[in-house]
């Protein structure tokens, strides 16, 4: 099967893979910039992306507010012409103040999950920025659609759909994410497609969808263009490369994690997420670790009440220091075994 471009709104990527948004710091303007270079969508997270800022902890909101427009200049500079995203969760505090700093420094498109993002078309009202909201279900992809249809008039550019093989925080309830089969959710995906359509005709565009969880290689891109998406997203693969903006000790565990390493943990965010089994996480299964400085990162934290920092937990990993830090993982780390280069993990995924 040949891959074809993905149009989005009145963007062409050349190639239908998207590279899903990594926080915090996994995914900034280095990796960004190598994927939409190659033809694909480049993502980076703003979830704490100042934290190596040097006055982060003195003005946390407003080092993230200059390293989103930062890294999306940068990521831009080495796109060549490529498209380059932003991936703002809902939870986050400071979400509004995320997505404006993006649109402002130019990304082609703000994806947004971990939350309704209900005024979302409100804060890129005026600009040429596409919008495209995650969703796990049909459900989801209906209750958000017929919102912003009801509300503000149009519809979402792309939809991002992401699966219980998923890395990061799962839009999913603990329970569901071992028993939903590869067949039932196959089932689920061809829903979601049924569901964009009716908005499709309402206003006469194109809705693509792209599918992300438990990506891996060709023949899994295949299988969902097969189902009627229109691209893919892959986080996981990533990870191990080069470019990629992590530690190379962070590289490192995915390469050598196996596949029972990767476990479904508790998020402070009020999510399911998967990541590597470390001596972090033993120890978080033991008890609350507690909280001694808070970074304002999420809505609705009690730092009284968490079970961790997950900011701190979090840029722990991405420096490098893993007994402390959590590795957020998508269900196939355990099949990566050496660090490539993005050029020529582009050229397997579409050769």
């Amino acid at each position: 099967m040949a891959l074809h471009e993905l149009k989005i709104k009145n963007r062409i990527a050349r190639v239908p893979i998207m590279q899903g948004g990594m926080g915090v710091g996994v995914s900034r303007s280095r990796l960004a910039g190598a994927v939409a270079r190659e033809g694909g969508v480049g993502i980076i997270s703003s979830a704490q992306i100042g934290y190596d800022e040097p006055d982060f902890e003195q003005d946390i909101c407003g080092c993230n507010l200059r390293a989103i427009e930062k890294h999306v200049r940068l990521a831009k500079q080495q796109a060549g012409g490529g498209l380059v995203g932003v991936n703002v969760m809902v939870a986050l505090q400071h979400y509004a103040d995320h997505v404006k700093a993006a649109v402002h420094a130019g990304a082609d498109l703000i994806v947004c999950g971990a939350g309704l993002p209900a005024e979302l078309p409100e804060l890129v009202q005026d600009t040429d920025t596409a919008i495209a909201p995650i969703v796990s279900s049909r459900k989801a992809a209906r209750v958000i659609l017929r919102m912003w249809d009801k509300k503000y008039g149009r519809t979402a550019d792309l939809l991002v759909v992401e699966g219980p093989k998923a890395g990061g925080h799962l839009g999913f309830a603990p329970e569901q994410i071992g028993q939903l089969s590869a067949l039932d959710y196959d089932e689920e995906i061809r829903q979601i497609i049924q569901e964009k359509k009716l908005y499709e005709d309402k206003y006469g565009v194109q809705i693509p969808v792209v599918v992300g969880g438990g990506i891996f290689d060709r023949a899994d891109i295949e299988h969902m263009l097969e189902l009627g998406a229109d691209g893919v997203q892959l986080a996981t693969r990533f990870v191990a490369t080069e470019e990629c903006d992590a530690s190379l000790a962070y590289k490192q565990a995915y390469i050598q994690a196996k596949d029972e390493d990767a476990v479904i943990v508790k998020s402070p965010v009020g999510m399911p997420g998967r990541a590597i089994r470390n001596a972090f996480i033993q120890k978080a299964e033991q008890g609350r670790i507690p909280v001694e400085k808070c970074f304002q990162c999420i809505k609705k934290c009690s730092p009284r009440e968490v079970p961790y920092c997950i900011t701190q937990a979090l840029i722990h990993a991405v420096r490098g220091n893993l007994e402390q830090g959590l590795i957020f993982c998508g269900a196939n780390v355990g099949k990566i075994q050496e660090i490539t280069t993005v050029a020529a993990l582009m050229r397997e995924l579409t050769a």
